[in-house]
């Protein structure tokens, strides 16, 4: 409770959705991602698929390590670097995951969509405050 009530007393972008928005944007992503993870393993497994099962190992860690260390060690600047790493990694697990399955890829664009959201966001936080 206390990292919600740090939270908000947070200065917001002028952008930055109403909290709700948050879970239900995250179960729709979460399942998109597993959907492109499926499609990527139907194509088989080979020793080709180990950079591109690696990239998608690394943007998953980052992202799940995002939120402690915004919420939870407050460090806004740390998150942000966190964030742009992850948006990179996203993008080249895409690139790598079209050469096998073009809808894996796909299903991971709404993904790098909301990253870039949240990208302008963790930026904001650590503008305005």
């Amino acid at each position: 409770m206390e990292n919600f009530d740090w939270y908000q007393t947070l200065i917001k972008p002028k952008f930055a959705p109403p909290d709700w928005v948050f879970a239900p944007a995250w179960a729709v992503l979460y399942f998109t991602i597993a959907l492109s993870l499926m499609f990527f393993l139907k194509t088989g497994v080979s020793k080709e698929k180990i950079l591109p099962l690696s990239v998608f190992g690394v943007q998953l860690l980052l992202n799940f390590v995002w939120s402690p260390v915004f919420f939870g060690f407050k460090n806004i600047k740390l998150a942000l670097i966190i964030i742009c790493v992850l948006w990179v990694s996203i993008l080249c697990t895409i690139i790598l995951f079209h050469k096998y399955s073009k809808i894996s890829a796909y299903l991971l664009i709404p993904y790098l969509i909301w990253v870039t959201f949240a990208v302008y966001l963790n930026y904001g936080f650590l503008v305005l405050n």
